[in-house]
């Protein structure tokens, strides 16, 4: 399954991906993360220190790289210069699965304790006043177009905090889309915006309440966002601890905080997959920012890269 986790800035997101995929870990699971936020703590967060999470290769910096490797022989696509970041995969194009080894992951991906992790990168001074972060976070949107994810297997998405993720396609790449949501007015209505974005798209949102004092406090959380709220974190010294550099073993949290990432996993689980939907919205996608943009940018009708005979579907069946 696809998860990307989104809220407010400082509800804790960040911990919160990191703590569910070495929960997922532990139960061994493979599971592969991705920091996408412009604030670079994932890798800090699972244990590694500030100078070794920096030496990761950052997928936004080298987008050229994967798409040289994602073209494979696929006819549909020219050259790397035409493909962009919604370019949906065709016949012939390289797929990628969690728990191969290519050479894309030997340069991109580091293993922290069992857990898969690839970083866009930081906002560099050479982008100021010329880029915005999307265009580093498509390199995340073309790496999950050409994903093949299979049961018992996990990808969490750190994302960008608030709504940023609909200035592009990227918000209809998983299964399930986790709001962290603390209980405050400010951190509510980032849900509350988050879904009325979504509705049209048919994306699964749920929210897990963070920072939570008392019964007053899931209450809250319950009166303002229903039966989308699946689990809550109460006070933790554990994750306290592991915020100051103290890593220790998962097992170790809190047994209403481990019942919590149950919760969690349990409703990654329910969730059934759609490859033909998963497509289409895809391909939907790459035809808006063709005639938005692309055609334009590149010279040429991106829309040719469209495979009509591909199914992404069969493609996952046969790996």
């Amino acid at each position: 399954m696809k998860v990307a986790f989104v809220g407010k800035g400082g509800s804790g997101k960040t911990t919160l991906v990191s703590t569910t995929a070495r929960h997922l870990s532990d139960q061994q699971r493979p599971v592969l993360v991705i920091d996408a936020d412009i604030n670079q703590h994932l890798g800090q967060s699972l244990g590694l220190s500030e100078e070794e999470a920096l030496r990761i290769p950052a997928l936004g910096s080298e987008v050229s790289r994967i798409k040289e490797y994602l073209i494979g022989n696929t006819k549909h696509i020219s050259d790397v210069s035409a493909m962009i970041k919604t370019t949906p995969p065709s016949t012939g194009s390289r797929l990628l699965t969690i728990t191969e080894n290519n050479p894309l992951y030997d340069h991109f991906v580091r293993d922290v304790d069992g857990i898969r992790l690839m970083v866009v990168g930081l906002f560099s001074e050479e982008d100021l006043g010329v880029k915005c972060y999307h265009a580093k976070t498509g390199s995340v949107e073309l790496i999950l177009n050409h994903l093949i994810d299979k049961e018992n297997e996990y990808v969490l998405v750190d994302m960008t905090a608030g709504v940023d993720a609909f200035a592009s396609g990227l918000f209809t790449r998983f299964d399930v889309t986790f709001l962290v949501v603390e209980p405050t007015i400010k951190s509510v209505q980032v849900y509350e915006q988050y879904k009325r974005y979504a509705e049209q798209y048919d994306i699964c949102i749920r929210v897990i309440g963070n920072k939570i004092e008392d019964e007053s406090d899931t209450a809250f959380l319950r009166k303002h966002v229903g039966d989308d709220l699946v689990a809550v974190f109460s006070h933790s010294p554990f994750i306290r601890a592991m915020e100051k550099g103290a890593m220790c073993p998962i097992s170790e949290i809190e047994p209403e905080n481990a019942a919590a990432l149950d919760q969690i996993v349990a409703e990654i689980d329910r969730q059934e997959k759609d490859w033909d939907q998963y497509h289409e919205q895809a391909v939907a996608f790459h035809r808006k920012n063709a005639t938005s943009w692309a055609n334009a940018a590149t010279g040429t009708d991106v829309t040719a890269q469209i495979d009509p005979s591909f199914s992404l579907k069969d493609a996952a069946a046969s790996l």
